[in-house]
């Protein structure tokens, strides 16, 4: 569910096809293919043995699983893992957004509604506004809310116990959960971008499940393309199978995927004209860096956070831009990839 700062990202680069945010198409074909149980899940295997032990031990105990943290770039999966969860432990699961909750009151009338042992999947948990949040400390801890009755000098604080219920965050800013929050979780884990094994895997179940003919060299060609992101894969398979049944018979080779994924304007590395954009301002604008996201934002006409959350991470993770105290700074790959001759620097007199 995107929350007001994701909505503006994507209005402001809405059709920007290797986001692994969500656009309005997503939902509906992502309820199709998206796993239901834990042996249907791909990839992120140590994140998915420690859950499947901690459930199994939540089952025999007969208590309710600890509070859970999922982060992580967006579109690996956080929310099927959190709807894996309550399918596994054959409990409802109610849903929310931290930016939907506004008040004390939308979050207390959330918690009091929970059955014993019912999942709360929160998502963007860190953009809860403090006083809110507030009310989750004893809420996770001690099961309980604290009702006010009254008003003025004579308002009293009544408690208000709740069922031992499963509080699943999910977040890709996890340096933005304060401490408070962060330690009444039980269970914390990260989800990782994917590998190409398991992105084979999950773009032919996914074309099975949609009726899509594609070969081999097909899926391989996706899956080198798609960013290490489920989301990613499953939204350039579909375009690839658009591409197909109007130029190339309906099936999906390495050629055609080829063919369609350069008509989209992504390259053999996952890389579009924005990621393009913004290496080649940071290499031949500001000579390599370091320079701050401020600056580059400013110069893209983007915002800070769309930097910060949508396109750096996956930039860092195939080793074009570090991250350094002083700013962004493009790296010797980098210079290589986009053919540029990487610039001596002077040494710092002392």
């Amino acid at each position: 569910m995107p929350d007001a700062s994701t909505k503006r990202m994507m209005a402001h680069q809405p059709a920007r096809i290797v986001s692994g945010q969500p656009i309005d198409e997503d939902a509906r074909i992502e309820a199709s293919v998206r796993p239901k149980r834990l042996d249907e899940y791909i990839g992120q295997k140590r994140v998915k043995e420690n859950i499947q032990i901690a459930i199994q031990a939540a089952r025999t105990r007969g208590e309710a699983l600890d509070h859970v943290l999922l982060y992580g770039p967006p579109g690996l999966g956080k929310t099927t893992l959190a709807q894996i969860i309550a399918n596994e432990l054959n409990v409802p699961i109610k849903t929310s957004a931290g930016p939907l909750l506004e008040r004390k009151g939308d979050l207390t009338a959330i918690l009091t509604s929970l059955e014993s042992k019912e999942v709360f999947f929160l998502d963007e948990i860190h953009r809860l506004q403090p006083a809110v949040e507030e009310v989750l400390y004893p809420a996770m801890e001690d099961f309980r809310v604290d009702l006010i009755i009254g008003q003025g000098p004579g308002a009293r604080i009544h408690p208000f116990p709740l069922g031992h219920f499963t509080l699943i965050g999910a977040t890709t800013r996890a340096g933005l959960i304060t401490a408070p929050l962060r330690s009444r979780f039980g269970i914390v884990h990260r989800l990782d971008f994917y590998e190409p094994e398991d992105l084979l895997i999950i773009l032919h179940r996914s074309a099975k499940i949609l009726a899509i003919e594609m070969d081999e060299g097909g899926a391989e060609e996706i899956a080198r393309r798609c960013r290490g992101t489920p989301r990613v894969a499953n939204r350039l398979l579909r375009r690839s199978r658009d591409f197909a049944e109007v130029r190339a018979a309906g099936r999906i080779t390495r050629a055609v995927a080829q063919e369609a994924l350069a008509m989209l304007g992504i390259d053999e590395n996952g890389l579009d004209e924005v990621d393009r954009n913004l290496m080649l301002a940071l290499i031949d604008k500001y000579g390599g860096g370091p320079v701050g996201v401020s600056t580059l934002a400013a110069t893209l006409s983007e915002e800070e956070d769309a930097i910060e959350e949508m396109y750096e991470p996956y930039l860092m993770q195939i080793g074009m831009i570090d991250r350094t105290p002083r700013g962004r700074v493009a790296t010797p790959h980098a210079y290589e990839y986009f053919n540029r001759e990487q610039p001596r620097r002077q040494p710092r007199l002392f």
